[in-house]
């Protein structure tokens, strides 16, 4: 069963119509990013509404603009507060804002990653890549696709006995 046939199936969310491809070309031209392709069926079969879910049709753009920079922005919290530093970014500079300047320099080139739920994230244009949950550099496994996911997320079915394996740079290391 397909994430959309089960989500849809389990009766647990409202389900708002699929997005359109004008819909997807809109939001991936607004945002700059590209839908990972299970990803886009998912939405196309039909779009969660409710609590958690992104509002990809609402009239608060900002609050999405808001969920796509989260990963991004709690990365930087930790360079600034945590003392939080990557070793393929090279040396940490010294200060404190230098190297927050430079995480965010190096976090420009890195994949993006697309909200799903709450703190839960596909990376952009990367298809069948495992469900993260990402929070500031605490970032876990919760699936290791999106139909696992919504397995063990919402108990809707079995999970997967397939190990989850990351393949985005940077994200893949932080996991």
């Amino acid at each position: 069963m397909t994430a959309a046939e089960l989500m849809a199936a389990s009766g647990r969310f409202p389900l708002a119509p699929g997005l359109s491809d004008a819909e997807f070309s809109a939001i991936e031209h607004e945002f700059g990013f590209t839908f990972a392709d299970d990803h886009r069926a998912f939405l196309a079969a039909g779009v969660p509404t409710g609590r958690g879910w992104p509002d990809w049709r609402g009239p608060d753009r900002d609050a999405l603009r808001e969920r796509l920079a989260w990963p991004v922005e709690g990365v930087l919290f930790d360079v600034g507060s945590n003392n939080f530093w990557y070793e393929g970014w090279g040396p940490r500079p010294g200060d404190p804002e230098q190297a927050v300047a430079a995480a965010r320099a190096s976090l420009m080139t890195v994949p993006r990653l697309v909200p799903v739920y709450s703190h839960r994230f596909l990376p952009a244009a990367t298809t069948g890549h495992p469900v993260l949950s990402v929070y500031q550099t605490d970032i876990i496994f919760y699936g290791s696709d999106l139909t696992d996911w919504l397995n063990r997320e919402f108990a809707l079915g079995s999970p997967s006995a397939t190990p989850a394996r990351a393949t985005v740079p940077f994200w893949r290391d932080l996991v």
